[in-house]
């Protein structure tokens, strides 16, 4: 199963793309899941699949039905023209989440669960109708979201995340959630549920209560569903941007959050590109500023994938088959055919220069945005807005941190074997 992630900044068009590569992945024939919290153009979505009643792969409520063509408005001169389209296809199913429906059935499903605790406090249950979301909950929407869909046998899944940086935070949550729950809740201590009624006897010595650890395994597994999702090579980011002078800061910022968590950068969208040669002077110098700055994405190595201004905002399916072939390559949709992100080598040193060099991939990284705390056996990089812990290979926990370099897109830490732990030679 091949997924995409889409993220850009606000306002850079990125439900469009997101709608109009999944409508261009059906009509080649796949069986393609579109995830959006937002209306898409002219493409009717089906229920939340935290509800639990989605629609099998392939026959969602959007297959053949919706305004299957149209003009729309008459087109600015020298923009595309909408022409017939076909209907759309019965390979692709649209899903808009609802975050406000997920958090009130989430709170009443943990309301219910703690009942009986709840009772022996004399706490009022809460009602349906009196809930509203509390801010931070939306990510949890999405991730319910892939949870289900990794679960399940799509071709395709695009996925319409926020905007940046909140969608490199969403992406970065599942691996955060699973470290809290083992800290609070570590996997070893479920062995002694058996000994639990015994230990709550002697000397009262307090035990969590079986459920809790039951839950906890569950948010686990559904945590790890969406780890091994975004692991795999078939995931990638699609980012989509708008040629200005802000497009090139964006993307050397959400390169470097992505790297910072090895999620790798699939294409950038360049999207809303007036026509290069215009009758009009005006727009035919804001075209020529335009390109220029195309010109810088291209320059820092991403893939770049054009999308023509329509000269209106797309509304049809058929406006959104004239944004071109936004669909990934036929051979990337295997997982071992796909680009995986960027390895982090431990290079040995010990020889030469007496030290272990561990280099991490940071593209788009500026030295006075980064930040190393050495924490037990992790290190906390903090690259910008984007902060992660990272787990140093076995061999690096044996050394003590020496100094580090960002040279050329790469972080250079450099570790020194502590000689009280460090093996010694005979």
């Amino acid at each position: 199963m091949r997924t995409l992630l889409v993220t850009g900044p606000g306002g850079s068009g990125r439900t469009t793309v997101a709608a109009a590569t999944a409508l261009d992945a059906a009509r080649d024939g796949r069986r393609v899941l579109l995830l959006t919290a937002d209306p898409t153009p002219g493409l009717p979505a089906g229920p939340d699949p935290a509800s639990g009643s989605g629609p099998a792969p392939g026959s969602g409520p959007a297959s053949g039905s919706g305004p299957a063509s149209g003009s729309g408005p008459d087109p600015t001169p020298g923009f595309p023209a909408a022409t017939g389209a076909p209907p759309t296809p019965a390979g692709l199913t649209v899903r808009r989440l609802d975050p406000a429906a997920h958090f009130r059935r989430e709170l009443l499903a943990l309301q219910a669960h703690a009942g009986p605790a709840l009772d022996l406090l004399g706490a009022a249950p809460l009602d349906d109708d009196e809930l509203t979301p509390l801010p931070g909950s939306a990510p949890f929407t999405y991730l319910a979201a892939l949870r289900d869909a990794a679960r399940q046998e799509w071709d395709l899944v695009v996925a319409d995340l926020p905007a940046l940086p909140d969608a490199v935070a969403l992406l970065a949550l599942p691996e955060q959630l699973r470290r809290y729950l083992r800290r609070l809740l570590p996997p070893e201590r479920r062995a002694a549920r058996a000994l639990r009624p015994m230990l709550a006897q002697l000397a009262g010595v307090p035990m969590p209560p079986g459920g809790l650890y039951e839950a906890a395994a569950r948010k686990d597994a559904d945590l790890a569903a969406v780890t091994d999702l975004l692991a795999t090579p078939a995931t990638g980011v699609r980012l989509v941007v708008e040629p200005g002078p802000a497009a090139a800061g964006a993307l050397r910022t959400a390169r470097a959050g992505l790297a910072l968590h090895r999620l790798p950068l699939d294409a950038v969208v360049a999207n809303r590109l007036l026509p290069a040669a215009s009758p009009d002077p005006w727009l035919a110098d804001l075209a020529d500023r335009q390109r220029a700055h195309l010109k810088e994405l291209y320059e820092a190595g991403a893939p770049v994938r054009e999308v023509p201004h329509l000269g209106r905002d797309p509304r049809t399916p058929a406006d959104l088959a004239l944004l071109g072939p936004l669909a990934p390559d036929p051979d990337t949709y295997q997982a071992d055919a796909a680009a995986p992100a960027p390895p982090w080598p431990v290079e040995d040193l010990r020889a030469t220069e007496g030290a272990l060099v561990w280099r991490v991939p940071l593209p788009g990284a500026a030295k006075s945005d980064l930040g190393l705390v050495r924490r037990g056996d992790e290190l906390a990089l903090t690259v910008g807005p984007f902060r992660r812990l990272v787990p140093l290979p076995s061999a690096l926990r044996r050394c003590t941190v020496t100094g580090a370099a960002l040279r050329d897109g790469e972080l250079r830490v450099r570790f020194a074997p502590d000689p009280g732990l460090w093996p010694r030679t005979p």
